[in-house]
């Protein structure tokens, strides 16, 4: 995994607005934190699954999450009390 520097984001930012507009822009984060596939993406942007990879990998991470529904939350909460 390569690591990417906040002036090397920025950089690739700015370029993505000047190349594809500050519309463009908001609808590819919205696409990304949607969790929309690479390859609907890269359809509508006319470029690569790698290359939304790429963005998606310099605009931000991706974080998951696994949360307990809430009774067996308190089935656990229950047992470890016991």
């Amino acid at each position: 995994m390569t690591v990417v520097s906040a002036k090397s984001r920025e950089r690739v930012a700015r370029n993505f607005i000047k190349s594809y507009g500050r519309t463009r822009f908001r609808r590819l984060i919205e696409a990304l934190e949607a969790g929309e596939s690479g390859q609907t993406i890269a359809n509508e942007f006319g470029v690569s699954r790698e290359r939304v990879r790429q963005w998606k990998n310099t605009f931000g991470q991706v974080i998951t999450l696994y949360q307990l529904h809430p009774e067996v939350e308190r089935i656990f909460r229950e047992a470890r009390s016991a």
